[in-house]
């Protein structure tokens, strides 16, 4: 994917495009990088969500705020986002980082995101970066449930299953691909009652079943 494309699913016109294409280089590509950026992009995301969180739930207390930002701008939510984009067929890597499979590697690509996030900010100021952020979380902070404040997507599953004195679902691994330093592991989420079975991917298995669960429960509940 060209480095304009990224820009626009991100929704933003570049006025300063070495900034579109700083935050899409990583270190192995060589300098400039994104590490500042993705280091200030860190920081919009927190506060944007934060302020989001704030704003959409006034009643809840501060942990469960807290808990709740935690698992929006962890990883693993950003590695996600950034597939969505497609983000990895933009990126600029080194030699090594192509051969080992690095467009694909949820640091990297977490990173990424991030970076991209501080560059809209340099290039056009707070209000778009902010618009940004809100416009990719849109989906994800419209489907949070106070009440859930922090569950991960594999104890949600559990828990409506159980409160439905319906059997617990089983994790099958399906695949494990690429070298040791960056695997990617495919996992099916299985349910007997109702009949269903998901996939999920991710760079651990941790992460490829959390990801599973998320799609089991999204098609139990909408």
């Amino acid at each position: 994917m060209s480095v304009p494309s990224i820009a626009a699913r991100l929704g933003h016109r570049f006025a300063d495009p070495n900034l579109l294409r700083t935050a899409l280089t990583h270190r192995s590509f060589g300098t400039p990088n994104n590490e500042r950026l993705e280091f200030l992009g860190d920081g919009i995301l927190d506060c944007v969500i934060a302020a989001a969180l704030y704003a959409r739930f006034p009643d809840l207390p501060e942990g469960d705020l807290s808990r709740l930002r935690a698992n929006l701008v962890r990883q693993d939510t950003l590695h996600r986002l950034a597939l969505d984009l497609e983000l990895g067929a933009a990126l600029r890597l080194g030699e090594g980082e192509l051969k080992s499979g690095g467009a694909q590697r949820p640091s990297i690509l977490a990173d990424a995101l991030e970076a991209l996030f501080g560059a809209i900010y340099l290039d056009a100021g707070f209000e778009p970066a902010a618009a940004t952020v809100l416009r990719l979380y849109a989906p994800l902070l419209d489907a949070l449930i106070p009440g859930k404040a922090g569950k991960d997507a594999k104890t949600g599953l559990q828990e409506w299953l159980q409160g439905r004195k319906k059997p617990l679902p089983r994790y099958l691994l399906l695949e494990t691909s690429g070298a040791a330093h960056a695997q990617s592991f495919t996992v099916a989420c299985e349910l007997a009652d109702p009949p269903l079975r998901t996939q999920g991917r991710g760079g651990s298995r941790r992460v490829a079943e959390q990801d599973a669960a998320e799609k089991a429960l999204e098609a139990l509940t909408t």
